[in-house]
């Protein structure tokens, strides 16, 4: 889940099950923070399902008068950046220490391991970690850890990793599996990723995403 800014608005987008278009948000200047996974609901207030697939203005969620004041003073930065993470960093402080059930899930996830085995793991029956994983991730923790398993794929091939030995290693059937998946939840081939990253990479800061309070990376994918 992210907090945007797009010309000088203050937006959220909340978890993706699958790609977005270009476009959906109007605006020709971003930038954005990233929470990781299971941390923005205590942030914002709102389960994280609420906004599962969605792309809503902050003043949806909070107070009008309160997202005026703090839109102020993100524009306030010289970078917006800058701004955002000062908010980011002022909630988190507010909301006190994270529930470690996100982390945990999200680590075993990581690990590979089955959703019973991650049931097992942190005390629920799977059942139980379903609806809490709903308010914590905005879905299920199976397709938390395929978007988990994606990513860690995605980081092997930017980091130079051949194709099949990047689907190997994330621990997929083979690279026609890895591509399959791309295509479901990034709507997109893994050369064209590589090509628009390596041309994002030279392209400097604008829009660029920046790291927060437990960031996780760059929105490309789901």
């Amino acid at each position: 889940m992210d907090l945007l800014w797009a010309d000088g608005r203050l937006l959220v987008a909340g978890p993706d099950t699958g790609p977005h278009p270009a476009g959906e948000v109007a605006g020709g200047s971003f930038a954005g923070v990233r929470f990781a996974p299971g941390t923005a609901p205590a942030l914002l207030g709102v389960p994280a399902h609420v906004l599962r697939d969605r792309r809503v203005e902050l003043a949806e969620l909070w107070p009008a008068r309160e997202v005026r004041r703090l839109t102020g003073a993100v524009a306030a930065h010289g970078d917006p950046r800058a701004g955002l993470e000062a908010l980011a960093a002022r909630r988190a402080a507010e909301a006190g220490a994270p529930d470690p059930f996100a982390a945990e899930v999200t680590a075993r996830l990581r690990a590979g391991q089955p959703v019973a085995a991650v049931a097992a793991g942190v005390g629920f029956g799977e059942r139980r970690l379903h609806r809490r994983s709903l308010d914590a991730f905005g879905y299920g923790p199976r397709t938390l850890g395929r978007i988990l398993r994606l990513r860690r794929a995605l980081a092997l091939v930017l980091a130079g990793t051949a194709h099949a030995e990047a689907a190997a290693v994330a621990g997929y059937a083979d690279q026609a599996h890895l591509a399959r998946e791309m295509r479901a939840l990034a709507g997109t081939t893994l050369r064209a990723y590589t090509a628009r990253s390596a041309a994002a990479s030279g392209a400097g800061s604008d829009g660029a995403k920046s790291e927060t309070p437990q960031p996780s990376g760059s929105r490309t994918t789901a």
